[in-house]
């Protein structure tokens, strides 16, 4: 029987979530106590499978780019600039 639809997982095992950050198994493995205490997701408990979206999620928020930005006062800045010449 041919699959009809095919589905993206979500959940993979351990072996794709160190793909996802290029990292081999066993590279993963050392690494994984430091990126858990960064707040990288941890495992299902009852699968072990990790979370693909909150990995991604995590990435982004390591980076700061789901952060919002804090506008900076522009007279500030221009004086700032000012004082500098």
């Amino acid at each position: 029987m041919a699959i009809r639809f095919p589905v993206e997982p979500r959940d993979v095992p351990p072996e794709k979530a160190a793909r996802r950050l290029h990292l081999s198994l066993p590279e993963f493995e050392v690494a994984r106590a430091r990126l858990e205490r960064r707040g990288f997701p941890a495992p299902d408990p009852d699968t072990g499978m990790y979370d693909l979206k909150a990995i991604d999620a995590w990435m982004d928020a390591r980076h700061h780019l789901t952060a919002p930005r804090e506008a900076r006062d522009a007279r500030g800045v221009a004086l700032d600039r000012i004082s500098r010449l």
